[in-house]
């Protein structure tokens, strides 16, 4: 009997790891070129598409070329509706009283000196019988002056009684002034023994807020109505400090209300602040506004403003031949391309002599001939006339013909959808 012993054979199992080893490492290599491939496949469909001339044809594009364009250049800028101070009152009350009546209401339109309301104290009365005693007793003071004077200058009497005299009656004009003056600043009359206040409107324009009740207490230094006349009506424009060198007073300005409709209503800068205005590094630029178009404005509007800068001369497509994807703008390049694809050499029919051409045939050749595109980044500028300035961040050739419609579509066609630029 033949006994046969079998060892373990370490050198062959070796070699075996090393294989398995190796074949994983392939393995892993042609994962990452195939991921490579498709990342750059992805990338590349970002930004190239191919239409079928069918396709071209149903969608409609058209093509065309970078213009030069004499367009408008603005600057941006948000703000607001304001009125200037003097076309703005806050009606308060220089004594306090009770509110006996109130003869307006919020929105009305009223006449500068018009009575707002009225107030009761009975302060009035003594200040009106203060200034009524103060001329009494400058009538009398008055004639006993003059009679002093005339003993005075015949050496009847003492020289120092009339300077009593004298003395006395320049107290009482004093005393008589004061009390005019008060009963003026309160808008009283000066005869009569009244303790009614009126609260008189100092500029024409409308009511605002009323902060008062009849009946209630109305004390000093709190504001009794508004009063704004928006006749006056101008914008606060707040402009970077990067835009203000191109600011000068006289430029036009056309705004539209931010929470309102769209309809464009224009100004004139007047005013430009020489301080920044808060820590943004903005500058407050005053319009006014055409007084045609105040009367349905309200002070406190926010607005979104273009301020016209000049026109110049630069690069430019329609608007519709810009798109947006993700914070990047781009057109649409039509690329010549010669090579047919496999598909198309492979159906691709050679008419004989004398053979008919037919409309399937042609439909067929339409399927399969392709238009290629490449999407070409650029920064917009200023719109206007339905144009847009375009800056190209890689040169292009100059007679390279560009969609100027449809280029939505080949986004949509390139990435599954997209965004239009406005």
């Amino acid at each position: 009997m033949i006994n046969i012993s079998l060892k373990p054979n370490y050198k062959i199992g070796s070699i075996f790891k090393i294989f398995l080893l190796s074949s994983f490492l392939l393995i892993l290599n042609s994962c990452g070129e195939k991921k490579t491939e498709e990342e750059h496949e992805e990338e590349k469909s970002e930004t190239e598409v191919a239409l079928t001339t069918a396709q071209f044809e149903t969608v409609g594009i058209e093509m065309g070329s970078i213009e030069m364009k004499n367009l408008n250049t603005i600057i941006k800028a948000n703000g607001y509706t304001t009125v200037p101070p003097q076309n703005r009152a806050d009606v308060s009350t220089l004594i306090g009283g009770v509110v006996k009546d109130i003869f307006v209401l919020e929105g009305t339109y009223v006449a500068k000196g018009k009575t707002l309301a009225t107030l009761q104290n009975l302060q009035v009365a003594e200040m009106q019988e203060d200034y009524n005693a103060a001329v009494a007793n400058i009538e009398y003071l008055q004639l006993e002056y003059n009679r002093q004077k005339t003993l005075s200058e015949e050496d009847v009497n003492p020289r120092k009684v009339f300077q009593e005299v004298k003395a006395k009656l320049a107290t009482e004009r004093a005393r008589a002034q004061a009390a005019k003056n008060k009963l003026q600043a309160l808008n009283v009359s000066l005869s009569g023994n009244s303790s009614i206040i009126p609260i008189i409107a100092p500029i024409s324009g409308y009511v605002g807020k009323i902060g008062i009740t009849k009946g209630a207490f109305a004390d000093t230094g709190i504001t009794l109505f508004e009063v704004i006349d928006n006749k006056q009506m101008h914008l606060d424009l707040n402009v970077f400090e990067k835009d203000m060198s191109k600011i000068s007073i006289g430029q036009e300005v056309d705004f539209v209300l931010t929470n309102q409709s769209n309809k464009v209503i224009k100004g004139k800068i007047f005013g430009i602040n020489k301080s920044f205005s808060n820590e943004s590094k903005s500058v407050a630029v005053h319009a006014k506004i055409n007084e045609n178009d105040t009367k349905d404005l309200i002070s406190g509007m926010y607005v979104a403003a273009n301020i016209n800068i000049t026109n110049q001369t630069v690069q430019a497509l329609p608007k519709d031949a810009i798109v947006r994807n993700g914070d990047k703008y781009y057109i649409y390049m039509q690329e010549e391309h010669t090579e047919e694809t496999p598909k198309a050499k492979k159906e691709a029919h050679v008419h004989k002599e004398g053979e008919a051409h037919n409309h399937d045939e042609e439909a067929t050749e339409k399927e399969h001939d392709e238009v290629h595109f490449k999407a070409i980044e650029v920064v917009p500028g200023t719109t206007d006339l339905g144009y847009t300035e375009v800056k190209l961040v890689d040169e292009i050739q100059t007679n390279a013909k560009i969609v100027v419609k449809g280029a939505f579509y080949l986004l949509a066609a390139s990435k599954g959808g997209g965004e239009h630029v406005h």
